[in-house]
């Protein structure tokens, strides 16, 4: 792991901390592989970090861009529209109120929101989260890559 890629973990923590979600440090490392440690361009260009796309009613502003979704056992290229973020914490804050408001749809939400570990909660969410089969273990994988290192990467 490079030391941008600490320090992208680092900031995403703090500031899924400061929208109080409820495992920052895994939600840190959900957001590093959703957005590609922050590089890929809905992160830069809208600071969405997860891929959230947007709401039936808008908070914030829309980016189209594109995409791709696994669906039949293959990857397929698609547009979607993305929500636009002021900052970080407003990413974190409304994926966690997206989770609250569709737990009572999707019973992972659900199980992920009562979860008692940051990794019970990410196996849980990224059953329904993405449409990528492997999303768990590879966000569990950079967790374990930098798990005790949290405050070194300040």
């Amino acid at each position: 792991m490079t030391p941008a890629q600490k320090q992208f973990l680092q900031l995403a923590a703090a500031a899924a901390e400061k929208a109080s979600h409820i495992f920052p440090e895994q939600a840190a490392c959900e957001a590093a592989l959703e957005s590609s440690f922050g590089a890929s361009l809905l992160a830069v260009r809208g600071n969405n970090l997860f891929g959230m796309k947007q709401h039936q009613h808008p908070e914030y502003g829309t980016l189209s861009l594109p995409t791709r979704e696994f669906e039949n056992g293959k990857w397929i290229p698609a547009t979607a529209d993305w929500v636009d973020y002021p900052d970080w914490a407003a990413c974190f804050e409304d994926r966690m109120a997206t989770l609250v408001r569709l737990a009572k749809i999707y019973p992972h939400y659900a199980a992920a929101l009562a979860a008692g570990s940051g990794t019970t909660f990410v196996m849980e969410v990224s059953k329904t989260w993405s449409t990528d089969p492997q999303r768990a273990a590879k966000v569990l994988a950079i967790y374990d890559e930098i798990a005790g290192d949290w405050d070194a990467t300040a």
